[in-house]
């Protein structure tokens, strides 16, 4: 975790060096990922980029539809399970919870732009901090209650009986090249860097302001992500859930329960808008330019609406979005395995978004000569990188076929 966090950090440094083409004060600005890509690789490599990303912000709509879905049924089964007195299991299906996320974002994505969702990255933060230190202070309890710290260094022990069957050698050489890929989907946010830094003013100069909010993020959030993983094994060992604030049970206490996971909801709907709007805007420019005397495409009528104010109607936007965010929803329906999930997106998208392309493009921005040693330096850690990331997407493909031996299309239950 310490070294995916450091990596990401020289990296995104790296990346924020290249908004502007040129000089970093004054040179053209890059507006988006692949544009910057395009102005400083340009070929083929630009195409390449935009397909790696825009599929993994797709990918990332899903595990966010998994993931919510999943909180939101802790929720019910929290409330079920206590009204019941435990003589009800519970069980339920998590279709119905994706689909009134997917009602969610549909409303939230008619927000028209990137910078107009400051508000949601905002209401998210806070929520990202509510449920991390709930989880980190039921760690602290359950530990002081078991009087002892569970689990090994060496991570779950072989013959562990879990959900998914008895663990043998060569399923926990998955589990923790899976892990690697989960570790590298938590630090993803360089997919969606440039468009950040392209709502910062200046002065100071936009990448000198990020770099600062990358460093106190990153900070921040690896501290978060070592304390509530570190407390969560030391609190149950071998039989940590995948979901932390499931592991504790559904009784007591399940009002703060229920706090965190209401807080993990709130966290996914804007997140999920703060990953798609890229890909929302890529597709709608396209078409504009594809098709720009059509009304459909690009008329925008003003609805006037109280307490609000004027609000553009696009029907082009209305109905490709609402389109996108249906298939993210039918798709998380369909391979509700959160954890394969994020492993396969973080493995997919971690070496060429968040090593590669900025290393690259520093290197021509810089213009740093070929085997040099600080040439080499850079081109070891990317090919370092690139390991992990083939080892993490062996690891997440191996879990979703063990997961698909016992999958039936839509009667996924909890």
């Amino acid at each position: 975790m310490f070294l995916f966090a450091v990596v990401n950090l020289y990296t995104s440094n790296l990346l924020t060096q290249c908004y502007r083409t040129g000089d970093s004060v004054t040179g053209h600005r890059n507006y988006t990922y692949m544009e910057a890509v395009n102005s400083i690789l340009g070929g083929k490599k630009v195409k390449l980029c935009g397909l790696i990303q825009y599929i993994n912000l797709f990918g990332v709509a899903i595990g966010y539809t998994i993931a919510a879905s999943v909180s939101m049924m802790a929720i019910k089964r929290s409330n079920c399970y206590h009204s019941s007195h435990g003589k009800d299991p519970c069980h339920m299906s998590s279709n119905g919870y994706m689909i009134t996320f997917g009602i969610a974002e549909v409303i939230f994505s008619q927000i028209p732009d990137f910078d107009q969702v400051w508000w949601l990255s905002i209401v998210a933060a806070i929520m990202s901090f509510t449920y991390s230190s709930v989880g980190l202070s039921l760690g602290v309890a359950k530990v002081a209650e078991n009087k002892s710290f569970k689990g090994s260094l060496m991570g779950i022990s072989i013959g562990t009986v879990t959900q998914a069957g008895t663990v043998t050698s060569t399923q926990k050489i998955w589990r923790s090249l899976q892990a690697l890929g989960a570790m590298a989907f938590a630090y993803s946010f360089s997919i969606i860097l440039i468009e950040i830094q392209d709502t910062i003013k200046s002065p100071p100069a936009e990448h000198k302001t990020m770099r600062k909010a990358t460093t106190l993020s990153i900070a921040v959030t690896t501290v978060f992500y070592l304390l509530c993983g570190c407390m969560g094994y030391a609190a149950f060992g071998d039989n940590a859930p995948g979901n932390l604030l499931t592991g504790f049970g559904f009784y007591n206490p399940y009002w703060l329960l229920d706090i965190a996971n209401l807080a993990i909801v709130i966290h996914l709907v804007g997140a999920y808008q703060v990953f798609s709007q890229p890909l929302f805007a890529f597709v709608e420019k396209w078409s504009a330019r594809k098709w720009p005397k059509s009304n459909f495409v690009t008329a925008e009528y003003d609805i006037p609406i109280p307490c609000f104010g004027v609000y553009q109607l696009n029907f082009f936007r209305l109905v490709w979005r609402t389109i996108f965010v249906l298939l993210t929803t039918l798709i998380a329906m369909l391979m509700p395995f959160f954890n394969d999930v994020v492993g396969i997106l973080g493995a997919f998208g971690f070496w060429p978004l968040t090593v590669y392309f900025p290393i690259d493009m520093y290197i021509s921005q810089k213009k740093i000569g070929r085997w040099t040693s600080r040439w080499l330096g850079l081109q070891l850690l990317s090919a370092s990188c690139l390991i992990i990331s083939l080892l993490a997407a062996v690891g997440s493909m191996a879990g979703v076929v063990l997961d698909l031996k016992t999958y039936k299309p839509f009667k996924t239950s909890y």
